[in-house]
């Protein structure tokens, strides 16, 4: 009951990797009306653009060898296989030049019904012995269930559709053969050809619309089967990052990191904005370069108190303004500029910095405090 309920609640879009799962084991959508399609259609090719200049050279060929087989003269031994190889050779090459297209016109449209379908996948999953495919439980299932059901009512609505074509087509052609005057027995083939080719084009008539139609529907349904549910988009997401202690040590390098690049920025900062106990800002400010000071470093708590360190230590100006400090830790990140917002107050504080390195002593402005170092 419980898994009935999971599945029910499978109302997420699949993920890529939930997807790309799927294509590993050789489950994409797949229609069956495309191949259908593509046998009509390659049946209308051959017929319309192979055979009225394909069956010319075949009749001559095999009239050219029953001409000669009475004054052909093969011989015995050795010498008369070399010649019979010699005919036959000669006459094979003739019905293979022939016959060609009609081959290569059935793996095109073998490569088109691939095509449209969408990817070309190939997977040892589907042909793996399972016993599900051998249980006589599951293959009852699988024979009345209701999309077997669907497919059969389909196949044989389209049977009697194409069936119907079929007669009237021919009903239309063996009219037309009896009323027609003047109708020589050589005219024959080129009649046959031409009724069916209205007959191949009538069944492509009717049979496009449903492989594309079936090609959408397939593609609609084999994503809705891969949707999932919200326990299993945890569960993969608990799978991708690994387990809380890979996690763990991920999130450990990750602050180790950036207390080691925070060790090597803090010192090229020209002032530090502190809390003064829990934010600490370092900011940076070229004048030839920068628009605004740029923040280089930041932290709160221990990693402020290291930034605070390092700058006493490397004689940076370290400036209390607890309002600004809050307001900037919140609103810049690294590398980023300082908001325009927060412009007047903090060109201030850099304007008094560049007066403390020229040696101009006066007052901070309002709301800071110059910290001494221990």
């Amino acid at each position: 009951m419980a898994e009935q309920n999971d599945s029910n609640e499978k109302t997420l879009e699949p993920t890529e990797k939930r997807l790309q799962d799927a294509r590993k084991k050789g489950d994409v959508p797949s229609s069956k009306e495309t191949g259908n399609m593509v046998v009509v259609l390659a049946l209308l090719g051959i017929v319309a653009f192979v055979l009225p200049f394909q069956t010319p050279r075949v009749v001559g060929g095999l009239s050219a060898l029953i001409e000669q087989s009475a004054t052909l003269q093969v011989g015995h031994g050795a010498p008369g296989v070399a010649r019979l190889s010699e005919i036959l050779g000669g006459f094979s090459y003739g019905i293979a030049l022939a016959v060609a297209p009609v081959f290569a016109l059935l793996a095109l449209g073998g490569a088109f019904g691939a095509a449209i379908q969408g990817e070309i996948v190939l997977s040892f999953e589907r042909i793996k012995p399972k016993l599900s495919k051998v249980s006589p439980m599951e293959g009852f299932k699988r024979l009345f269930s209701a999309n077997t059901l669907v497919e059969f009512v389909k196949s044989i609505i389209k049977v009697l559709a194409v069936g119907a074509l079929a007669i009237y087509v021919s009903y239309g052609a063996v009219t037309g053969l009896w009323t027609t005057v003047g109708f020589l027995p050589e005219h024959l083939g080129g009649y046959l050809v031409g009724a069916s080719r209205k007959l191949l084009m009538a069944a492509a008539a009717l049979l496009v619309p449903i492989a594309i139609a079936d090609i959408l529907w397939r593609r609609f349904d084999w994503r809705r089967k891969q949707r999932m549910s919200h326990k299993e988009q945890r569960d993969e997401m608990k799978e991708m990052e690994g387990s809380p202690e890979l996690r763990g040590a991920r999130a450990r390098r990750r602050r180790e990191l950036s207390r080691q690049r925070t060790i090597a920025v803090v010192p090229l900062a020209d002032v530090i904005l502190t809390n003064p106990t829990h934010y600490a800002i370092a900011l940076k400010y070229d004048p030839t370069v920068d628009e605004a000071p740029i923040c280089i470093a930041k932290g709160a708590d221990l990693v402020a108190l290291k930034i605070r360190e390092i700058g006493f230590a490397n004689e940076i100006p370290v400036i209390e303004n607890r309002p600004l400090t809050r307001l900037l830790y919140q609103a810049v990140e690294v590398d980023q500029v300082v908001p325009v917002a927060h412009w007047e107050i903090v060109a201030e504080i850099i304007s008094y910095v560049f007066d403390l390195k020229q040696r101009k002593r006066r007052a901070p402005p309002a709301g800071s405090t110059l910290l001494e170092g221990a």
